[in-house]
């Protein structure tokens, strides 16, 4: 298969089965695709399910403005046994008693609001966390367990779901608790740190991420419903990477397309983040002016014939806006219009 061999250009989102690595589901893109540039931006364990954003050709450019986002997961933690991969695909090395206030509701929804906060947390010995150009999961699988620096990571929101019995549909006693983290954040890590807090060993028992950045997991297909819905599976990249935008026609755009700088007095526009506004607002498409200027460095996205063609930077300097990534033949904007 030759390099951009399908002609497109796009950005779609898959909602990953458990058992499937986050490269085995670009593998099977590239096959659905007929693409061989496939790449995904936020990697999920082979047992986690959920949210996993798919670039397609020259879209995958598009990987680096959309990392780094926040993400939400509901997961199981289950006490009473550690794994060597603090998840339910590991070995277990350590079991324990439970304390009969884990399954106490009450404190149970209060630890796990408790959770809330920034903190330090050390990442699991399997991580795909590089050390000297080596990956620690790589390293620990062979034997050798490479130290970890603890990582600055923020959870904005924690809150018990339900709490399970053994046998309750369990074969340990558990949480299910909803999270809102910051990137860097491992769930893995949540669940032993919990354990090691009440006094016995945890891991996560199921993990499912339900969003990531502004891709929610309603927006997600599965892998049978891309084989057969093919590139009218594709989301809107500006809505994706929720940037301001300017429109940018005739001459103007293949200017851009050139890589031109855009004068600053370029109008912004933005969505609409709510039904309110939509009300008091006479655009359409769920757009409106943007009336703030734009800021030092800001990334807006460009948009010619209703394709994103280009993202740019505003520079104060000079006033103007500055080529960041230009897309050629543009990145469809899909169904999400």
């Amino acid at each position: 298969m030759k390099r951009g061999d399908s002609g497109l250009s796009l950005v779609v989102g898959v909602n990953k089965p458990a058992g499937m690595s986050s490269h085995d589901v670009v593998n099977r893109c590239r096959r659905i695709f007929g693409e061989r540039r496939v790449g995904h931006t936020g990697t999920l364990d082979p047992m986690a399910t959920g949210v996993l954003p798919i670039c397609v050709g020259p879209a995958t450019r598009l990987d680096a403005y959309l990392v780094g986002h926040d993400k939400h997961y509901r997961v199981r933690i289950a006490f009473g046994a550690a794994t060597t991969t603090d998840d339910a695909e590991g070995e277990i090395v350590r079991t324990g008693d439970v304390p009969a206030r884990v399954l106490d509701p009450a404190f149970a929804a209060s630890f796990a609001k408790g959770l809330a906060g920034a903190r330090k947390q050390l990442p699991p010995a399997y991580s795909a966390i590089k050390v000297n150009g080596r990956k620690a999961c790589d390293a620990a699988r062979q034997g050798t367990i490479i130290d970890l620096a603890p990582r600055d990571i923020v959870v904005h929101d924690a809150r018990l779901v339900a709490v399970h019995e053994a046998g309750d549909g369990c074969e340990l006693p558990s949480w299910d608790v909803e999270f809102h983290v910051s990137k860097g954040t491992y769930i893995r890590a949540l669940a032993r740190d919990a354990g090691a807090a009440l006094g016995c060993p945890a891991h996560v028992a199921a993990l499912e991420r339900t969003q990531l950045g502004l891709l929610r997991l309603e927006e997600c297909v599965t892998l049978e419903t891309l084989a057969e819905l093919g590139d009218r599976a594709a989301l809107d990249p500006v809505h994706l990477l929720g940037t301001r935008f300017l429109y940018a026609d005739g001459p103007l755009a293949a200017g851009v397309r050139n890589g031109n700088a855009l004068p600053g007095s370029s109008e912004l526009f933005e969505r609409r983040r709510g039904a309110l506004d939509a009300e008091f607002c006479a655009c359409t498409a769920g757009v409106r002016e943007s009336c703030e200027a734009p800021h030092d460095g800001e990334v807006v996205a460009v948009i010619a014939e209703n394709k994103l063609v280009a993202l740019y930077a505003y520079d104060e300097g000079r006033a103007a806006y500055r080529a960041r990534c230009v897309f050629q033949t543009g990145v469809s904007r899909g169904r999400d219009l």
